[in-house]
């Protein structure tokens, strides 16, 4: 990303390097900006196309996911509330507020936790498939996805790991045709 014009192999550039065309509205005084920009967008793109920025991105959204999860079914669980008024006997209602704030937090972070874990290990089995095969379709999800599901379930045992492998294979799959996976049709 050095600030060329986009050049073709055996042909001259038509500007010399760093004085390409300006956009309409900026100045001569501008021209140091434009290219710090360019250069700092060119590092964004290589960064993201890593398999660790890529990893550490779906867990954090997986996290997110998780916890948002975790608060929803916290805010609707059933609790006897016969049951909290004995165990919350001693207690103000700032230690009730306090006690019910932590077990959704606890909550939260659980599920938090699992579903990050889940994120990170499918995208970076994922990507490294992709990177291998240098193709992006999609025996890449059903393999990241048998692979992971298989991790997951390693410590039930060897068939409850190829069963966790192949459910998740199959949901990777359902879920790559029915929403990621759609063809543009071709203008002519």
């Amino acid at each position: 990303m050095n600030g060329t014009s986009t050049t073709y192999p055996g042909q001259v550039p038509i500007y010399a390097p760093g004085k390409e065309p300006l956009p309409p509205g900026f100045s001569e005084e501008d021209r140091v900006a434009i290219q710090q920009t360019k250069k700092w967008e060119g590092y964004a793109a290589i960064a993201m196309e890593s398999c660790a920025v890529k990893t550490i991105l779906a867990g954090g959204a997986g996290f997110g996911i998780g916890a948002f999860f975790s608060l929803m079914s916290a805010s609707f669980a059933y609790e006897d509330p016969l049951l909290r008024q004995q165990t919350q006997a001693g207690m103000n209602t700032t230690q009730k507020a306090g006690a019910v704030f932590r077990e959704m937090g606890k909550g939260m972070w659980t599920t938090g936790k699992g579903f990050g874990k889940v994120g990170a290990l499918f995208a970076g089995i994922e990507c490294v498939i992709e990177s291998y095969r240098a193709k992006n379709d999609i025996y890449n999800s059903v393999a990241s996805g048998f692979m992971a599901g298989g991790v997951l379930a390693r410590n039930s045992g060897p068939k409850a790991a190829l069963g966790g492998g192949l459910a998740f294979a199959a949901f990777s799959a359902a879920i790559d045709l029915l929403f990621m996976r759609r063809e543009t049709p071709e203008e002519d």
